[in-house]
């Protein structure tokens, strides 16, 4: 038995520049962190030939090719998984259309657990890299490039995304360091609220997707506040700075696609705005999901009060990308 666990993310700034017909030409930056909130793999032995696969619904097949779910189909194909398995996946967040990466998140930690069930190793650059193939290559999902790898490393990162002379996309990634003080100070001050509503992020971002060469200007911008927040916490570890980039970027956000922004989540932000809040945007593809803020502890009261009627969602920082819990080796039925 294997049991793999995946930290989600929330995405600060820089989000759109990560998608690959955008930065081949222009590069992307990308500041998010992974939480401690995860998708949790099960793998374990049957002891017949059949496939057993268990999430919202069940199924039971006798080979790969007939999974319904796709990204545990074409994960198993990838690892090279045949038959004589179940699979069970668990969550800490609401299952589709979260905002938070839950996906990509998804397609690491069964990568992760399909890889060490079968006895193989797999270091975190190749997890992201098989990720980003099977979501963007394989399935021809209109996301970016930035979850899959946060997933796969963890903590508090920026990431850079860059095409060769080759036009293949390269991603690089640092972590941001801050003192231990500085991190639970940023940590305290970003506030995470549940819309109470789930969407296909599929439509916003295949029409976000079909629109780059017409905004090439807003994700310049996206970009630019990306790499001026990474210096206001690199050079100066001013962590106030975060409500002032997340506030420039919901606002050029908006102007990416249809649907981004809607009546709710307009009168959620607009409160925690006029209660205190320095900065605010919604987390992901936009539509629903989750809102995330930033303010100081003194007003966060006023921001509580305001928003009493709405879930929060408590957090931190989780250090550690996509994880191994258990491995318990089995006998392999031949």
């Amino acid at each position: 038995m294997v049991i793999s666990r995946t930290p989600v993310r929330i995405s600060l700034t820089g989000g759109g520049t990560d998608f690959e017909e955008y930065f081949i030409e222009h590069g992307g930056f990308v500041i998010s962190t992974a939480i401690n909130r995860y998708i949790y793999v099960i793998v374990k032995e049957r002891f017949d030939r059949k496939i057993g696969v268990y999430y919202e619904t069940s199924e039971v097949v006798n080979e790969v090719s007939e999974i319904k779910h796709d990204l545990v189909r074409e994960t198993a194909k990838v690892a090279g998984l045949i038959n004589g398995f179940d699979i069970s996946i668990m969550s800490d967040i609401p299952t589709g259309g979260s905002g938070l990466g839950s996906s990509s998140s998804l397609t690491v930690g069964l990568l992760n657990a399909f890889y060490t069930y079968k006895g193989d190793s797999i270091d975190r650059d190749l997890l992201a890299r098989k990720a980003c193939l099977i979501e963007i290559y394989k399935l021809h999902k209109p996301i970016g490039f930035q979850d899959q790898y946060i997933a796969a490393y963890g903590g508090f990162r920026s990431f850079t995304f860059l095409g060769d002379e080759d036009m293949n996309s390269c991603v690089y990634t640092d972590e941001i360091k801050l003192p231990s003080e500085k991190i639970r100070e940023l940590e305290s001050n970003l506030l995470l609220y549940w819309t109470n509503t789930t969407r296909s992020s599929s439509d916003i971002l295949t029409e976000q997707k079909a629109n780059i060469e017409t905004k090439i200007n807003e994700l310049d911008k996206l970009q630019e506040f990306s790499k001026e927040l990474y210096e206001e916490l690199i050079m100066r570890q001013n962590v106030d700075f975060v409500g002032e980039a997340l506030n420039k970027s919901w606002l050029v956000k908006q102007q990416l696609a249809s649907n981004i922004n809607n009546e709710r989540i307009e009168n959620m932000w607009k409160l925690a705005m006029g209660t205190g809040a320095s900065g605010g945007k919604i987390s992901g593809a936009g539509g629903g999901g989750f809102l995330l803020l930033y303010a100081k502890k003194e007003v966060q009261n006023k921001i509580r009060e305001a928003l009493s009627n709405e879930f929060e969602f408590s957090f931190l920082f989780e250090p550690q990308g996509s994880i191994i819990l258990l491995n318990i080796p089995q006998r392999r039925i031949k």
